[in-house]
């Protein structure tokens, strides 16, 4: 995990715990169902950032003779666990306890709206300031010219794509939260309050579902990225001995390991074994990321 990733779960960590109890507070005083729904999911993201970190702990592991390429798929594991989380601790409960309030819209005899408002301000201001701006900045400067929808299918920083869009769900769901007290108090229905769980837990399901997918393809063997692909491709046509590449493959072992295997037929009477060497040599100085390399020499 890059270091600015690491401080970004840290960041969010914190801020989540800070917000899960406020959240809490507010939600006993005011009973709203809304506000519950979106206590429950900064308990969610707050245990999400410790399961990235356990992934972080473990994809640091050296090789063995159990794990000879190194435990770095353990990040893409416990990300995907981020997704289930999500899924069943966030989305489920809170759409679940917004049709318990549809059903039983009586409002809640309390002062507690201003209060609950104060509450969603102050954490809209820890969730945009302390975490989703930050991550939001790194993304955009790893981002460069490309597509944001391509930044995210080529991305193999699991953490940050997974901080942002917690983050971008959170603030979303706040608005969500203070749309619906604000109507239930102008309208004497919980119907609003209910709608706007429910409204929090679809996000929170899109979100997981779109985490999940990233993370599936990650965990059961992506390549490297389209960039990273063709970086190794030319290092290896750069060597003048190659005559051409009989197949090249690749494999995100981690958010910085690549497997690179590839077929490279050389050119008559070379020395295949200093080429070897000399193509492992310049496929690790042109992508820094690759960290094992197996060329196989085939016949022409």
């Amino acid at each position: 995990m890059a270091s600015g990733s690491k401080r970004l779960i840290l960041l969010a960590l914190t801020a989540n715990a800070l917000i899960a109890v406020t959240k809490f507070i507010a939600a006993a005083i005011s009973g709203s169902t809304a506000m519950l729904a979106e206590a429950i999911h900064s308990v969610a993201d707050t245990g999400n950032q410790l399961f990235l970190l356990r992934g972080d702990s473990v994809s640091r592991y050296k090789a063995d003779v159990t794990h000879p390429f190194g435990r770095g798929k353990a990040m893409y594991f416990w990300s995907f666990m981020v997704a289930v989380v999500l899924f069943i601790g966030g989305a489920v409960i809170s759409i679940f306890n917004g049709w318990q309030r549809i059903q039983n819209p009586e409002v809640h005899e309390g002062d507690g709206l201003v209060f609950s408002l104060i509450v969603l301000a102050i954490a809209g201001l820890f969730e945009i300031f302390l975490a989703w701006l930050p991550a939001l900045k790194q993304f955009n400067k790893i981002r460069g010219t490309k597509g944001i929808w391509r930044m995210i299918k080529e991305s193999k920083d699991s953490a940050l794509i997974i901080v942002l869009f917690e983050d971008t769900a959170a603030v979303i769901g706040l608005f969500v939260a203070a749309a619906g007290l604000i109507l239930t108090e102008v309208t004497g229905t919980a119907v609003w309050d209910g709608l706007a769980s429910i409204v929090i837990g679809l996000i929170l399901i899109s979100v997981a579902l779109i985490i999940a997918r990233e993370m599936s393809a990650l965990l059961v063997g992506e390549s490297a990225s389209r960039d990273d692909r063709t970086t190794i491709r030319v290092a290896i046509l750069s060597l003048d001995e190659v005559h051409h590449i009989e197949r090249l493959l690749t494999m995100q072992m981690s958010v910085h390991e690549i497997l690179v295997t590839a077929d490279v037929a050389f050119d008559d009477g070379v020395d295949e074994v200093a080429a070897i060497e000399t193509l492992d040599r310049n496929i690790r100085e042109a992508c820094p990321d690759v960290n094992r390399v197996f060329i196989e020499p085939v016949r022409r």
